[in-house]
């Protein structure tokens, strides 16, 4: 794990000067905290707001790299205004990424930094993944990859760096709560994050609202599930869920897994 971070450093001193795609999450979070001791002033970060991130997470970014001392730049994104985007298919992110890091090349030019680099991992590689796919195709890098550094080595160097984002739940953007073929629209995507913030108010950390319609598909860590039928518990989700608009308020017995969605992907190439 030593020999991969410092692997990590030797790979972003050689670029000289980046700029990082940074969304406040486990990964990305140590990239740039690696960055800016290598680096320095020429370690610039990049937050990206949009409809499809809840900005409870931009904050904490901001706070993040506030605290890690690096130069912060904030943009948004449109992805909405992507029709290729709202109609969901399976290459989505591919779509959004494309938006993202042509914006973030624009702006590496004009500071003049090296490279844009992004917060992807060695265990990405195990997962259909059309949004890395698009960074490499506009050149971005993945130095946590190319390092073959795994999420559970990302979060413990974290841990050892006193990084308060150690052990912090992963996240994705809401548009993954959907399934494919599902159009994304922003009354859903602010229903989702509504739904998201309650169980996160009840005290369950990594959690998954899985948008079917009238229909809220529920993941909590599997050791979490009891809690969830908990007569309070249960009568605060079914009275919220139902004031947002669902019908149907269901859990996942299989509690949450990363890619979930992806599920129908593989059922249908078999």
């Amino acid at each position: 794990m030593e020999e991969k971070y410092q692997r990590l450093n030797e790979i972003l001193r050689e670029m000289g000067s980046v700029l990082v795609a940074y969304s406040g999450g486990v990964d990305s979070t140590l990239l740039l905290k690696a960055a800016y001791d290598v680096l320095g002033d020429r370690a610039v970060a990049v937050t990206a707001s949009s409809e499809t991130y809840p900005s409870s997470e931009i904050k904490d970014a901001e706070r993040l790299a506030r605290e890690i001392g690096v130069r912060l730049i904030s943009i948004h994104t449109d992805e909405l205004e992507n029709e290729a985007f709202v109609r969901n298919a399976p290459d989505r992110c591919y779509h959004c990424k494309t938006e993202l890091i042509c914006k973030l090349n624009e702006i590496a030019a004009k500071e003049g930094l090296a490279c844009v680099v992004h917060g992807a991992n060695a265990d990405d590689l195990n997962d259909y993944r059309p949004g890395s796919e698009a960074a490499a195709q506009l050149g971005a890098r993945a130095p946590l990859q190319e390092a073959g550094l795994t999420k559970a080595e990302i979060r413990e160097i974290s841990r050892e760096l006193d990084l308060p984002t150690w052990d912090k739940p992963s996240f994705a953007c809401l548009s993954s709560r959907f399934p494919y073929g599902t159009p994304i629209t922003p009354e859903a995507l602010a229903r989702i994050d509504e739904a998201e913030k309650l169980l996160k108010s009840l005290g369950f950390r990594q959690v998954r609202v899985r948008h079917h319609g009238d229909v809220a598909r529920i993941e909590v860590e599997a050791d979490e599930l009891p809690r969830l039928v908990e007569p309070s518990v249960r009568r605060a989700i079914a009275e919220r869920f139902k004031e947002l608009g669902y019908l149907y308020v269901t859990v996942d017995i299989e509690g949450y897994r990363t890619g979930s969605m992806n599920a129908a992907l593989q059922v249908s190439n078999k």
